[in-house]
């Protein structure tokens, strides 16, 4: 292919050497256009004006097709394309000069020193031969021609920048003055050739030069010179240079802040950053973001320090947040580049940035940036050196980095922190330290404020500070010592927010519930550009974004500190009670569809409207216990916020799950808050009632049968017969608990009679009940009537749950008649049929009472699995007095398995807590296991003080407990 030349007469060289002639004008002229825009297309109307400037010839278009035809034959691989915007000729950028000039010019402006760069300019300057197109004026081309004299000349003068700050003067003294004389009125020229003169011991003729200028400015402008040459006269007349010498950079250069002493955690977050910062390949990028106060300066500052040796040329470290042409100048200047040898454009000095990196090993800490365009400005260009970055944005933008977002400290972190900011008082004063530390959400920010007041005042009690941070009304101003302050750290993040982002901070910082479906944010925002809103404020770390829950909803979360400050800004109008009245709806529809294992009757309410979509609610509650389980927090806490009718109408439905699920301290606890906050007996006493039920789970036998009476005595007074049955039942089964068995069947009579009395079916619990305190009266076969009525109506119902229900108390009627086949194949169904069912706490009593029957009938092996899953269940569940029975049977086993001295121990402590509870046949049936373990470990005076004991306790009436006997002295029989 032929190349070209235009910045100097138009020339063509075919075969190296061989320069081709073209004979007309025109044919030069279009060659010329066409080169001066190479590679860009050339409307036809510009270069018919170019060809004829006057008129053109009507035949205009076939003359130019003829033309372009002869410079086709003249110059061989001529490549013109012709399309609807015109011509295009197309050359590779070393076939045409302007080009490479262009090109060179480009690589000094990249270069990292002055000599480099100089060399770059040279080689670009050596490109021109003399004035563009001399010899050829075509009037169209006049413009392009002035601009590209222009460029050349702006190209010789920073070459002579980038030699002066080299110090190579001596031969620049020449070419400046003919530069002067051809361009009088330049007066970076001027100035050049002062700082030249000057150096080469010419201060005189050095002032000569501006005393022309000046006067030649004056004269032909009426102006006077500007900053730079004044700059440059009041230095030479001082006696000093005006641009000193580029001084060789030295390294390494470390620009690192020390390493706090008492930073503490983070393990896995530092391994994270060294391992991604110190890879082999490219230029690595880590950016390390997360919420104010969350450390993410100090962790990149131990991280860096560590990573010292592995940079050995130098660590930058760049606070952001100003101009990102400052920046560059200030590691210019850190990098030995010289005031006025930093370039103007802010591009320039990028590529001087890079320059200076290149082929070095140096780590980039950029801290607090905001904005993804400026870390590409300051990233290194080749292989050796990493980046880190911190931001309180997630920089999405900054493609191929390496994210890692930072979290609160651990619980054992925070104290640790705790502990070396406040002293040894921190390990004395556990709670209390555990106090503050949930105050400060565990963000090390707060927890250094805390720590350093406390430090401050040594005599200053934990239990005061905590009591102080846990009044959210006050919190933040709490958590401010001397220039740290929580408040005005997350204020720099919020004040970067746009205005919808802004409303939404305030709509979310005001919602108190610990994390919020997506639904429920759009929701709240209540606007269409919520989504946007949402986006940036998970980008600026005030909002957690979290992975999908169980269905299939996002979840987003705000930090208590953060949410504080959030709700601290002015009201702002939204969707709150749309997003109340839906949960409220969505809870009694989920509730709805689970099966209602509480042993008290659902609060009677008109149905709830919802106001979701009909699709949205479907995919909610597809798996209603999935949503119970991912709204379930927030349901505790909502419960808290509402009326006290209003929580118990919400608890009531929640209830369902929680109770299902054995969350008995987030009942006693929900309940508890309405039972404060109720306003008038009914309600109390709903909540009473349901208290009482939760301690009668955990074996509080003696509180919850007096809470029991009290409910029922009121519920009486008041008419409500429905709940007054069912606190009824459960009275009868606590007395059962408590050893009182005809007070119990009476009870359970009281009961079925206010059941019926309504035309309301009596409910399982009263045949279970009946059941129960029959055998302990010795009437087994009237129990194993009830038993068989029982499973009767449950089969007709065709519920799994309630069939399994009704097995159990049939299989343990059918074990005490002496059916013991009959007793194994009916526990036997109802495990497996409770297994494929929520029901948890039926499933555990079930598989406890398939122990006892496989124990009793020989089944020994099966016995203590099942037993072992039993109390594994009633352990989860947090039904303690299970457990214990539990616990008991599998002792009993240890026993038969030569293991008498481990089942002692368990056993007592067993004993200890049943006889806290007051179940007289509990506590008889595990002195006899005691007894026999003592026996068989050769403690005969314990065997015997516990056997008599148990033989006080014993009833001879109690056919359960003739049967329990015989079941768990067969598993302490040798195996």
């Amino acid at each position: 292919m032929a190349r070209f030349g235009v910045l100097g007469p138009l020339a063509v060289e075919g075969a190296p050497g061989h320069w081709v002639t073209l004979r007309g004008d025109r044919q030069r002229t279009l060659l010329a256009v066409l080169l001066l825009n190479a590679n860009q297309h050339v409307h036809v109307d510009v270069l018919v004006e170019a060809l004829w400037p006057e008129r053109p010839p009507k035949s205009y278009a076939s003359n130019l097709h003829t033309y372009l035809s002869r410079l086709r034959e003249r110059i061989d691989g001529l490549r013109v394309e012709y399309g609807p915007l015109g011509y295009r000729l197309c050359v590779e950028p070393h076939e045409l000069d302007l080009l490479v000039f262009r090109a060179a010019v480009a690589d000094g402006q990249r270069a990292g020193d002055a000599v480099a760069a100089s060399k770059h300019y040279r080689r670009a300057l050596a490109q021109w031969r003399g004035p563009v197109l001399a010899g050829l004026h075509v009037p169209r081309l006049d413009a392009d021609v002035a601009r590209l004299e222009s460029e050349r000349l702006a190209v010789f003068e920073d070459c002579v920048d980038a030699e002066l700050t080299a110090g190579r003067h001596g031969e620049l003294t020449g070419e400046l003055q003919a530069m002067i004389t051809e361009h009088p009125l330049r007066e970076r020229l001027a100035a050049q050739l002062m700082i030249a003169l000057h150096r080469a011991g010419r201060q005189g003729d050095s002032l000569e030069i501006y005393r022309r200028l000046r006067t030649t400015l004056i004269e032909e402008l009426g102006v006077e010179p500007g900053a730079e040459a004044r700059r440059v006269h009041a230095a030479v007349l001082r006696g000093e240079d005006p641009v000193p010498r580029l001084p060789p950079p030295i390294w390494p250069v470390c620009q690192l802040p020390p390493d706090i002493a008492d930073f503490t955690g983070r393990d896995a977050e530092l391994a994270e950053l060294t391992g991604v910062l110190g890879r082999d390949t490219g230029v690595p990028v880590a950016v390390l973001s997360g919420e104010p106060g969350a450390g993410k300066s100090t962790l990149a500052v131990r991280a860096a320090h560590r990573l010292r040796a592995r940079f050995p040329d130098g660590q930058l470290y760049v606070p952001l947040g100003r101009a990102v042409g400052e920046v560059l100048a200030d590691l210019l200047r850190a990098l030995g580049v010289p005031g006025p040898a930093v370039p103007d454009d802010v591009r320039a000095r990028a590529a001087v940035f890079r320059g200076r990196l290149a082929d070095r090993r140096v780590l980039v800490v950029l801290d607090d940036a905001v904005d993804p365009e400026h870390v590409r400005a300051l990233l290194p260009g080749t292989p050796g050196c990493a980046v880190l970055v911190t931001s309180r944005q997630r920089l999405s933008g900054l493609a191929g980095a390496h994210r890692l977002a930072l979290g609160p400290l651990s619980d054992d972190e925070a104290a640790e922190l705790l502990n070396r900011l406040a002293g040894a008082r921190v390990t004395r004063e556990r709670a209390d330290a555990g106090r503050i530390i949930a105050a400060c959400a565990r963000l090390p920010l707060a927890l250094r404020i805390a720590g350093s007041r406390l430090a401050i005042r040594p005599h200053l009690r934990l239990g005061e500070l905590a009591d102080r941070l846990e009044d959210e009304v006050r919190r933040l101003d709490e958590l401010t010592v001397s220039d740290l302050a929580v408040r005005s750290s997350i204020a720099l993040s919020h004040e970067g927010l746009r205005p919808p982002a802004r409303r939404a901070f305030g709509l979310l910082g005001r919602c108190r519930l610990v994390d919020l479906p997506s639904w429920a944010v759009t929701t709240l925002i209540g606007t269409p550009d919520a989504d946007e809103a949402v986006e940036e404020l998970v980008e600026a770390s005030l909002l957690e974004a979290r992975g999908p829950d169980a269905t299939g909803e996002g979840r987003y979360r705000m930090h208590d500190l953060v949410r504080l400050y959030a709700a601290e800004g002015p009201a702002v109008e939204g969707g709150s009670s749309t997003v109340l009245a839906a949960t409220l709806a969505l809870a009694g529809a989920a509730a709805a569809r689970l099966p209602r294992t509480v042993p008290m009757p659902a609060v009677a309410h008109s149905p709830l409207p919802q106001p979701l979509p009909d699709a949205l609610v479907s995919r909610l509650l597809e798996r209603p216990e999935d949503w119970f389980a991912a709204e379930r927090a927030n349901l505790v806490r909502l419960i808290g916020s509402l009326g006290a009718r209003e929580a118990l109408l919400l608890l009531d439905k929640l209830s369902v799950y929680l109770y299902l699920h054995g969350h008995y301290a987030d009942l006693r606890a929900a309940y508890e808050t309405v039972l404060a906050a109720a306003d008038d007996r009914a309600t109390a006493v709903l909540a009473e009632a349901n208290l009482a039920l939760l301690r009668h789970a955990r074996g509080q036998y003696f509180e919850a049968a007096s809470a029991y009476r009290a409910c029922a005595k009121e519920l009486e007074a008041s008419g409500d017969r429905l709940t007054h049955a069912w606190v009824a039942a459960n009275l009868a089964h606590c007395l059962i608990g408590l050893g009182r068995a005809e007070e119990a069947l009476q009870t359970a009579a009281e009961a079925r009679e206010l059941f019926t009395v309504d035309g309301q079916r009596e409910a399982h619990l009263v045949r279970a009940a009946e059941s129960a305190a029959l055998l302990r009266l010795g009437r087994v076969a009237e129990a194993h009537e009830v038993d068989e009525l029982a499973l009767a109506a449950a089969r007709a119902t065709g519920d799994p749950r309630r069939i399994g229900m009704a097995l159990h108390g049939f299989a343990w009627s059918s074990l005490l008649t002496g059916s013991d086949a009959e007793a194994a194949s009916a526990i036997a169904e109802s495990v497996e049929l409770l297994r494929a069912t929520v029901a948890r706490s039926a499933l555990a009593k079930s598989l406890r009472t398939l122990g006892a029957i496989s124990a009793a009938t020989g089944a020994r092996s099966r016995a203590t699995a099942a037993f072992s899953e039993a109390r594994s269940l009633a352990r989860e569940l947090d039904e303690r007095p299970r457990e214990l029975s539990c616990t008991r049977a599998i002792a009993a086993s240890w026993i038969g398995e030569g293991r008498a001295r481990e089942a002692i121990p368990v056993l007592r402590e067993c004993l200890a807590e049943l006889r806290s509870m007051g179940g007289r046949s509990a506590t008889g049936l595990t002195l006899l296991v005691l007894s026999r373990a003592c026996e068989a470990a050769g403690d005969s005076a314990g065997a015997l003080e516990a056997a008599a004991e148990a033989e006080e306790l014993a009833d001879p009436r109690d056919a359960s407990a003739a049967a329990l006997r015989r079941a768990l002295v067969a598993l302490t029989e040798p195996a």
